[in-house]
């Protein structure tokens, strides 16, 4: 390779990755592997070395993706770096012969610890009070996503005994496997992308502006080191971390202090088998010199420590066949291929089916049935086709296209604007009836005590129900005679399906399972109505007033009532005697009719909610951007970029005491 060739070849290399850091920190998609990421950067820098074409912009010298614009950036006190990567035993060998070659004769040892696949965090405290928590950034700066992170359970809002004046703490979020396929199976039905793996869906959470949707993802977190003004600190890593665990900090049960490099391995082939029994995914493990007093000498280069790397295992793949291409549907009518694969071994279980999410995806990685795939656990869980091997093989089928009807029962299936998914509008669909009744069963809904899957599916194998209206005709002697009934088991049963006759206007709706509605939306949409038959004969504009509500959920709850069999099944429900007249929300005034206002940073003595409803109180509506529509900007601490926004619109900014001035008497 010539200079010219070389020069070619890391401007490429260097776009490759410059995209692939964007889709992995700031959009949370990424589209290569970890370990093709990490063979582009290797390449990038030994062409950069051997030709001399260092750049201080380059990949190679910078940490991570840069801070979003959507919070406030933060300076780190110390950089938060990455870590070198090696996947076999002699990059390891060579990472100690380093060590050794710097330290010498000195006496150290390693402390080895399991690598979390989630987002790398900082928090601050001091006095023993949390006041910072933020994102990695570019490793010298990150986004304060504080409020965020308050909402994680995992992370102590004050320290246990007695706490340093101030505390640096590092560690990770990371969210169990469990959990990441119940989120995805839920953005699946929403018709959103699912997550690729539990790393992408903890990092894009984190960078959610509403906390209290943070507050609904199941995020968790582990701190692994720890850093003290005002105070000595530990001398090893492993007692920082027990320390870190008597100041009430999570720290992850998997950790240990070798002798050597030989220990170390023995402890990496160990975990490398444990990792696929564990609640969460682990990539690696984490090696670094044990003793704090030899990390200054061994130094750093300039985006890693040289006494730490990180050992990454192989992601288990499989080769296998795409025998066909079947479709499922999901509670909402959500349309979902899967490739029924030719069975498979991978990670310890027979893989038989893989989800291909939705008809884009099928195109983008050009799949077809009789192709030879690569497939893989996402999140060591769930199994996805990762590409297709032989796509230049002779007598190919012809590309994958949706059906125009729904498998199941036959109806028109619809795909709405900006979405992926198609779905099945027919609430008598089959695959749709169970899940839907047993929805509109649950604790969150109608609580119907006694009627879980198992009931359910035998109402509905017997023809005794054929939607959640038909509930309310249900009679006793019908359910003796099914499994497990019994007549005083019936009776339990009568008597749960009367008792949730009471249930107030807002668990209706909610219950109803229309598409994007949640409790929130629920409550909004009774409180802002006051009866089943103001939502019904509401349109899109009438919806989007509603404070909770976009145009996504008001597209929905109209065109969910605009289809007769839904507007059947209410009144079925009317003539059972459910609540349908609620209280609409109170109004203390029109002082701020027609008015937008958007909150940002934190307010003296009102909570965001709490702003948000009086400014409803008094006739007026929040929205979450700043935009030329925007009426007044409510500031307090720490405002962000949408205060510069407005400043830049020259829309009026309120203090809380201007604001209170406005609505006051």
């Amino acid at each position: 390779m010539n200079i010219t060739e070389a020069r070619e070849r890391v401007m490429e290399l260097r776009d490759l990755i410059e995209r692939a850091n964007r889709a992995y920190y700031e959009e949370a998609q990424p589209f290569i592997s970890d370990k093709e990421f990490d063979e582009a950067l290797k390449e990038l820098e030994e062409l950069e070395n051997e030709y001399a074409l260092q750049t201080s912009d380059s990949p190679t010298r910078r940490v991570g993706g840069k801070p979003s614009e959507s919070f406030p950036t933060v300076e780190h006190p110390e950089a938060m770096l990455s870590l070198d990567n090696t996947y076999n035993e002699e990059e390891l060998q060579d990472f100690d012969r380093r060590v050794r070659g710097i330290l010498g004769e000195q006496t150290y040892s390693y402390s080895v610890e399991l690598k979390f696949d989630g987002a790398a965090i900082r928090l601050r405290y001091e006095q023993g009070e949390l006041v910072l928590g933020a994102t990695r950034g570019d490793g010298y700066r990150g986004d304060d996503i504080t409020r965020n992170l308050k909402t994680i359970k995992d992370i102590p809002l004050r320290l246990n005994g007695h706490a340093p004046p101030v505390a640096e703490v590092r560690g990770e979020a990371y969210m169990e496997k469990e959990a990441f396929v119940r989120l995805n199976e839920f953005r699946e039905e929403q018709g959103l992308t699912p997550f690729a793996n539990p790393r992408n869906s903890t990092a894009g959470s984190l960078k959610m502006q509403d906390p209290r949707e943070v507050a609904r993802r199941p995020i968790r977190f582990y701190s692994f080191d720890l850093s003290i003004e005002g105070e000595p600190a530990p001398d090893t890593h492993m007692e920082k971390l027990q320390m870190l665990n008597r100041l009430g900090l999570p720290v992850c049960d998997y950790h240990a202090v070798c002798k050597d490099i030989d220990s170390v391995l023995k402890i990496i082939y160990e975990w490398d088998d444990l990792r696929h029994t564990l609640p969460y995914e682990t990539d690696g493990v984490v090696v670094k010199v044990n003793e704090d007093i030899f990390r200054t000498e061994l130094g750093y280069t300039a985006k890693a420590p040289r006494w730490a790397i990180a050992y990454k295992f192989e992601a288990e793949q499989a080769t296998t066949v795409i025998e066909d291409i079947s479709l499922q549907v999901g509670r909402l009518g959500t349309i979902t291929p899967v490739a029924e694969l030719k069975p498979v071994q991978l990670a310890g279980s027979t893989i038989r089916r893989a989800s291909l999410h939705n008809e884009d995806e099928i195109h983008r990685k050009d799949i077809r049935p009789g192709d030879t795939v690569v497939v893989e656990k996402a999140g060591e869980i769930i199994p996805q086709v990762i590409n297709v091997v032989n796509p230049d093989r002779d007598g190919r089928p012809e590309p994958f296209k949706m059906p125009a009807n729904c498998p199941a029962c036959n109806e028109k299936l619809v795909k709405f604007e900006g979405e992926v998914a198609w779905r099945c509008m027919n609430p008598e669909c089959p695959p749709q009836v169970k899940e839907r009744i047993v929805h509109f069963a649950s604790r969150d809904a109608m609580d119907i005590e006694g009627l879980g899957e198992a009931v359910v599916d035998q109402l509905v194998a017997e023809g005794l129900i054929q939607t959640f209206a038909d509930l309310y005709s249900l009679k006793p002697e019908q359910l003796v005679p099914l499994e497990r009934m019994g007549k005083k088991s019936a009776q339990n049963l009568i008597e749960a399906i009367e008792m949730s006759k009471s249930q107030p206007l807002d668990r209706v709706l909610y219950a109803l399972g229309i598409r994007f509605v949640g409790r929130t939306v629920a409550r909004d949409l009774a409180a802002n109505f006051g009866s089943v038959d103001e939502v019904m004969n509401a349109n899109f504009e009438d919806f989007i007033a509603v404070d909770s509500v976009g145009p996504k959920i008001a597209e929905s709850v109209a065109a969910f009532f605009e289809i007769d069999k839904n507007r059947e099944m209410v009144e079925q429900l009317r003539e059972a005697g459910l609540q349908f007249e609620g209280e609409k929300k109170e109004s203390f005034s029109s002082k701020l009719e027609g008015k937008k206002f958007v909150l940002t940073g934190t307010l003296p003595t009102l909570s965001r909610s709490e702003a948000s409803e009086l400014i409803e109180k008094h006739g007026g509506k929040t929205t979450t951007s700043v935009s030329k529509n925007t009426d007044y900007l409510l500031a307090g601490d720490s405002p962000g970029s949408k205060y510069e926004k407005a400043e830049k619109l020259g829309i009026p900014i309120l203090s809380e005491k201007e604001f209170r001035d406005l609505i006051k008497d």
